[in-house]
């Protein structure tokens, strides 16, 4: 039983060591399992943030070519509103969806972002339908459009810790006045 006693020492430090192995090993599992979900997470945000953006810049563009049409805008490529009814029925029908998954991921910062900017998308398009002919009023909307989206991607870029990013604001030729 001596011998036992001796080695009773050694084999209490053997199941500490054990023990103590196996629970950093299960704490680095749970670390590097957290990592991961987040980078998913952080991938599916940035992809719906992308996704939404995209959905009102094609709503941009088309207002452009309308408003252009309506001799508002210098967009190179005029449209209609008779011909562009149907292209924007279809990115007005995808942007539901893509606020759906916005509200779902985004974080509350952002959501509110993007509300401001669709809300200015919504008065362009208001304005076209109306058929308005008023280069400066136009002009107007159109800075409260870029200011929307320059928050709204400053609010993504912050949400995901990126670094800051270009204005995206270029000059412009002037509209021409008819």
């Amino acid at each position: 039983m001596s011998a036992f006693i001796q080695q009773l020492p050694a084999l209490i430090g053997v199941v500490i060591g054990a023990l103590g192995s196996y629970l950093a090993v299960v704490r680095g599992d749970q670390a590097r399992f957290r990592r991961e979900r987040e980078a998913r997470w952080e991938e599916r945000r940035l992809a719906v943030y992308a996704d939404y953006a995209r959905v009102l810049k094609t709503a941009v563009t088309l207002s452009y070519r309308v408003a252009s049409h309506l001799g508002n805008d210098p967009h190179p490529h005029p449209l209609s509103p008779e011909e562009a009814a149907a292209l924007i029925a279809e990115a007005t029908t995808a942007r539901d969806p893509a606020g759906e998954s916005l509200l779902l991921l985004g974080s509350p910062e952002v959501v509110e972002k993007a509300r401001v900017w669709v809300t200015s998308v919504m008065e362009m398009e208001l304005f076209l339908r109306e058929e308005t002919r008023d280069p400066a009023a136009w002009q107007e909307l159109l800075e409260r459009q870029r200011a929307g989206r320059q928050a709204y991607y400053a609010a993504v870029r912050s949400d995901l810790a990126l670094p800051p990013g270009h204005s995206a604001r270029w000059p412009l030729p002037p509209v021409p006045h008819t």
